[in-house]
């Protein structure tokens, strides 16, 4: 007598035309491709992490101890130069008398304080120090340095400093008082570490 019973669809698949073995497989093999692709790339995105001269960049402390009212000193931090001036009484009231509405510039620019802070003097010098003034020494309208740090320096007619490339002048206080710069000379962050040092950063 003949077998009538016929295999069933199930019992022709082979190992090879199993669904679900072949996801698993194509799963791993992405996986493994993946993995080898993130381990080829890593030497290219770690080589653009900043080398440790630039992370040593990152803050400055400078010593002020030595710097006497109405000298100032140049650092540098994260290749910008940074003006550190010792102001004296006068320098002070003649920045304090400007009333703000007659400024080109009537916000601060200061890193440490809101966006919108007013350009007055108090939040332009160093906070609970206002003989201290610490700026980043580049003027804001292309980018020069402007003259005004060393002794025998143009200060221009506001005794701060003069970019002698367009003209701009700038107050004791860092406000751009005359000329083309549309900007005050920026504050960075810092903070007074002590008595006798800034940190910058």
């Amino acid at each position: 007598m003949a077998d009538t019973t016929s295999a069933t669809p199930a019992q022709h698949l082979s190992d090879e035309d199993d669904p679900s073995r072949r996801d698993v497989i194509m799963i791993a093999a992405g996986g493994f491709a993946a993995v080898g692709l993130g381990l080829g790339l890593w030497p290219l995105l770690d080589q653009m992490n900043p080398d440790q001269s630039a992370l040593s960049q990152a803050t400055t402390e400078v010593d002020i101890s030595h710097v006497e009212a109405g000298q100032a000193i140049t650092v540098m931090w994260r290749g910008k130069p940074i003006f550190i001036r010792h102001r004296t009484d006068k320098e002070i009231e003649e920045a304090k008398a400007v009333p703000v509405d007659d400024l080109p510039d009537q916000l601060a620019r200061n890193a440490n304080l809101p966006d919108n802070a007013p350009a007055t003097d108090a939040n332009r010098a160093g906070k609970d120090r206002e003989n201290w003034l610490v700026m980043i020494g580049i003027c804001t309208h292309l980018g020069c340095i402007p003259k005004g740090q060393a002794v025998g320096d143009p200060k221009g007619d506001y005794d701060g400093w003069f970019c002698p490339c367009h003209g701009s002048q700038y107050d004791s206080a860092g406000r751009i008082r005359k000329g083309p710069a549309p900007q005050n000379l920026a504050i960075p962050p810092y903070a007074f570490a002590s008595e006798t040092k800034v940190k910058i950063g």
